[in-house]
């Protein structure tokens, strides 16, 4: 029976509320607290005793500055892809500016996989150089390494972002400009980048908070030599050294929100100060032999070029290592350690099935979880009234906290357990690493569907409840109907999400029942038992690949068949 009118909204924010304060705000909040109170009694000694020591300054002042290189490098890989996108018109420009979604959506242990395949001593670059008679690189456990593979995550957001705002300069202006004899560097600089500046600084700092806060990137090619706070965090927590742990995650936590917080403020002001215009019109890529000679274009073709090596190197990279021996033969032979490790009865042994159900069924539960979560939170965004700036502020939090703190509180909360009434309650297992998921994933659903939701037009609405319709019917006949597509794209991300899904599934995962394929690809990584190569790990992460790809695909057609 539907709910009575204007009943439904009020139930699914406090139903959503509750979910978050039971597997978010409760964990979250007992390591911010645990930061501050020694058992009942309060305290900044913890906090103390991080600040004070001289190997968290470096610890703090290192993950830093490689954020700061990985922003500097997202910048320059994708500052001209925006330029190529937003002023030149070639066959597959649509195409390539939605496939710049896709790093997103990718595990990010996989990519590194992929970028130890490519880079490694063993890799597919080292293999062309051996051919062509020149010496190996090494790049493996170098800051060069982790900087690029954050420039394979972050440079896509920069080209989208700032793709926007290029396609969206008013072209009155500068043709003013130029005819009042500005030169075409001075129209730019005058007119054009003003107008950039905005989305590039958005960029910026959103890439440095996803760098400052980026685990398994770090972890499998820098490992503790290049450990950043998140890395060294877990490995508080695998030395059992949780107050320690439950400190410097507070930290983070603090400064991570702090920085969103300044986003969140100045991406309003731009939103309020941003006006309509047509945009200007893009000129083609190839018009004619002459353009082919035209400096511009070389550089693109040049920077194009670069890009798809950055880009496709490491997944083409992944899938080859993992039938090549390090020689460059053919083999199939990590795919056969894959089923010797299916087979084996050994204690300890994660097997590749179990791993692919696993990811799978928590992906269908995170995925049942977050669908409605997120479409609450879009539908508190979408409301003008008092207090929804407030309540979708505390329902997006999870984008500023990082999935090894969440772990680390849904580890010290609801695995170890909490007495409620006098009861002892633990939710442990697949249960807390469903909750986790959902939690990560919901904000992408909110952000694929307020737009839609955003872009209704209200005389619909009207016109429905005009003809008798209450709130509840017009929301399900006619807004729900026209944001199938985001809710869609929405629901393909979540799943994703879940499946790649591995900072903290890495703590709340029990021994290897409850293991996911990004957790067993991490445990191969380390497996050298079929030689100096990453054999094992890549036939794993290829499969991972696969996986991952046929979900998307399959949400994405299975949904678009439903919505016709």
């Amino acid at each position: 029976m539907a709910l009575r009118d204007g009943r439904l909204l009020p139930v699914g924010v406090a139903a959503t509320l509750a979910a978050l304060v039971a597997v978010f705000y409760y964990p979250v909040g007992s390591v911010l607290l645990s930061a501050v109170y020694d058992g009942a009694q309060f305290t900044l000694s913890p906090v103390r005793s991080v600040v004070g020591d001289p190997f968290y300054h470096e610890l703090f002042a290192f993950t830093a500055y490689q954020a700061l290189l990985s922003t500097v490098a997202s910048v320059v890989v994708g500052l001209p892809g925006a330029y190529l996108l937003a002023r030149f018109e070639f066959p597959g420009r649509r195409f390539v500016r939605s496939v710049t979604i896709l790093p997103f959506v990718l595990p990010s242990i996989m990519v590194a996989v992929g970028f130890l395949a490519m880079f490694g001593r063993t890799g597919l670059v080292n293999d062309v150089l051996g051919a062509a008679g020149l010496g190996p690189v090494e790049l493996t456990f170098t800051l060069e390494i982790i900087v690029l593979a954050h420039a394979f995550y972050n440079a896509p957001l920069v080209t989208r972002l700032v793709t926007a705002a290029w396609e969206s300069v008013d072209p009155a202006r500068v043709e003013t400009a130029r005819t009042l004899g500005a030169s075409p560097f001075r129209a730019f600089y005058d007119v054009i980048l003003p107008q950039l500046l905005p989305a590039l600084l958005t960029a910026s700092v959103l890439t440095f908070v996803f760098t400052f806060m980026s685990f398994p990137i770090v972890l499998a090619l820098g490992g503790l030599e290049l450990a950043t706070v998140e890395v060294w965090l877990f490995a508080r927590v695998q030395s059992l050294a949780l107050a320690e742990a439950a400190t410097l995650g507070a930290i983070e936590t603090a400064l991570s929100l702090g920085l969103i917080y300044v986003y969140l403020r100045f991406e309003a002001t731009q939103l309020n100060a941003r006006g309509e215009s047509r945009g200007r019109a893009r000129i083609p890529l190839v018009a004619g032999p002459r353009s082919l000679v035209d400096p511009k274009r070389l550089a693109l073709f040049a920077y194009a070029g670069a890009a798809l090596v950055l880009f496709v190197g490491p997944l083409v990279s992944l899938v080859v290592e993992s039938v090549t021996t390090p020689g460059g033969q053919f083999t199939l032979g990590y795919y056969e350690f894959l089923l010797a490790q299916q087979a084996s009865t050994a204690a300890g042994t994660v097997r590749p099935l179990p791993a692919i159900t696993n990811s799978l069924l928590f992906g269908a539960g995170a995925l049942v979880l977050a669908l409605p979560m997120g479409v609450v939170v879009s539908v508190v965004a979408t409301r003008d009234s008092r207090g929804s700036r407030l309540s979708e502020a505390l329902l997006t939090a999870p984008l500023a906290v990082s999935g090894i703190v969440l772990g680390l509180g849904m580890l010290r909360t609801l695995v170890f357990g909490t007495t409620l009434f006098g009861y002892r309650l633990t939710v442990t297992g697949p249960v807390a690493i469903v909750a986790a998921h959902a939690v990560a994933a919901y904000p992408f659903v909110s952000r694929n569907v307020t737009p839609a939701l955003g872009s209704i037009d209200d005389r619909l609405v009207d016109a429905a409840r005009a003809l008798g319709a209450d709130r509840t019917t017009a929301l399900l006949d006619i807004e729900l109907p026209l944001v199938v597509p985001a809710l869609i794209a929405g629901a393909a991300f979540a799943f994703a999400i879940s499946v790649g899904e591995f900072d903290s599934t890495v703590l709340l995962a029990e021994g290897v029942d409850s293991a996911t394929m990004p957790v067993a690809l991490e445990r191969y990584t380390g497996n050298r038992s079929l030689g100096p190569n990453l054999g094992p790990a890549t036939a794993m992460g290829t499969v991972l690949l696969a996986v991952t790809t046929v979900s998307f695909v399959l949400i994405d057609r299975v949904g678009r068949g439903w919505a016709q």
